[in-house]
């Protein structure tokens, strides 16, 4: 069972007193009269790692907890109706000002946060068709840099999405 705080106490459909049970072989809260099931499933989201043409990574300093004034790749959390495809290039254009098209799908990874819980992170790789940078919405500053040049980026799936983009430029194809 994740350390997360227990969000509900009562069953959110017909308010009786929810009990730990076993469900699926996971320990959940469980609504024994109506079968409701409490399922914390992790939240989904998108990051991207983009160059610009003299083969550096963009990144945006944060200007929202967690790690607020600390460097990251671009990304969020996915909105309704959205899919990450289109929630990457969103959070691409809204925190960075630069526009873009997905070349290809890094990897998932799984990232503890003690603010969210559990998030899937989905990393994208972006070839930019316009690098005109504007910081904007999440961020405080955004900028490219070399990759050997990269400050401490404090999300693991950042630093895997980095290390996973670069590990399979061998098999890149630019679109």
């Amino acid at each position: 069972m994740s350390d997360r705080k227990v969000l509900f106490k009562y069953c959110p459909m017909c308010r009786h007193r929810l009990k730990w049970v076993r469900v699926s072989g996971n320990r959940r809260l469980k609504c024994l009269k109506c079968g409701w099931v409490h399922y914390q499933n992790p939240l989904p989201a998108v990051v991207c790692l983009a160059e610009n043409k003299k083969g550096q990574i963009l990144i945006v300093k944060r200007g929202v907890m967690p790690h607020k004034g600390r460097w990251a790749l671009p990304g969020g959390f996915i909105e309704l109706q959205e899919t990450p495809e289109q929630a990457c290039l969103r959070e691409l254009k809204e925190e960075t000002g630069a526009e873009g098209k997905i070349i290809k799908t890094i990897g998932d990874y799984i990232q503890d946060s003690k603010t969210y819980g559990p998030i899937l992170v989905i990393g994208y790789e972006v070839k930019l068709s316009r690098e005109r940078l504007v910081p904007g919405d999440d961020a405080k500053e955004v900028r490219f840099v070399a990759k050997e040049e990269l400050p401490n980026i404090p999300f693991s799936s950042h630093r895997r999405i980095i290390a996973d983009g670069y590990s399979n430029r061998s098999n890149r194809k630019v679109k």
